[in-house]
């Protein structure tokens, strides 16, 4: 009985000094661990990584019927301005189109303008005076038929328009062609010609804005708004202009020409 008992302690004590195995299970949960920890370091990283390059995102083109705000719009002057209605273009892009439509709009009222402002410099010109045959040592509007700047100013503008050769309309055309294709074809000044559709033909693509500036002059809304409201003074200008010139007295007020 003694020998037994002395047997057991000497066993119970040797294992009490024993190293102990970690169980499969624990060293599997720890690897387990270990790998989650290391792929939730390399996801952060790869996602601060791409929110260090990616550009901040462009504004949605609105689409559909839309309340579009008439830019430039003329109030009467007083102490506040005052507008008669909604400064609005409704019917245009809630009834007939959409906001996009109303973009559109804009740009071709802005370059109507633009050559209308052309018109009035070259009529005011050749009305007082200020011709080729005056300023320029060339003679001959066309050498091949005979036409002479002379011969323009003894007419009005609107019967000098119809002497000009067929020639010189299609150089006036020729120009006026590429910087429309310009517009189609590129965006922000840059060429887009993989597309399939024409950034100047998708929607809101035309905006009238061409990049040129050699003057580097600073586009602010008081300078756009000047120019819109200079445009539109010389689309009326021109329109009684040439009224007057092709009805004498279809206008109601005095000319000093």
């Amino acid at each position: 009985m003694k020998l037994a008992l002395l047997s057991s302690l000497l066993i119970t004590s040797a294992s009490a000094f024993a190293p102990v195995t970690p169980s499969r299970s624990c060293a599997t949960a720890r690897y387990m661990a270990e790998e989650a920890t290391a792929v939730a370091e390399a996801v952060a990283e790869e996602t601060a990584e791409e929110v260090a390059v990616v550009e901040e995102p462009v504004a949605p083109v609105p689409a559909g019927p839309q309340k579009v705000p008439c830019f430039g719009a003329t109030p009467f002057y007083t102490k506040e301005p005052v507008f008669f209605g909604e400064n609005y273009w409704d019917k245009i892009t809630m009834e007939w189109g959409t906001a996009d439509t109303g973009k559109f709009v804009q740009a071709a009222e802005l370059k109507h303008g633009r050559a209308a402002m052309l018109g009035t410099v070259g009529f005011a010109f050749h009305k007082l005076g200020f011709t080729f045959n005056n300023i320029s040592p060339h003679e001959y509007l066309s050498v091949t038929q005979g036409i002479k700047f002379a011969d323009l100013q003894a007419m009005t503008p609107a019967e000098a328009v119809l002497k000009v050769p067929g020639e010189g309309y299609a150089q006036v055309f020729g120009i006026i062609a590429c910087i429309e294709l310009y517009e189609l074809t590129f965006s922000g000044g840059k060429f887009k010609g993989g597309e399939r559709v024409a950034p100047g033909l998708q929607a809101g693509g035309l905006t009238g804005d061409l990049g040129w500036n050699p003057l580097k002059v600073k586009i602010t809304d008081d300078r756009r708004l000047a120019e819109l409201q200079n445009a539109r003074l010389a689309m009326v200008v021109i329109s009684a202009w040439l009224a007057n010139d092709a009805i004498p007295g279809s206008v109601p007020l005095p000319f000093p020409w």
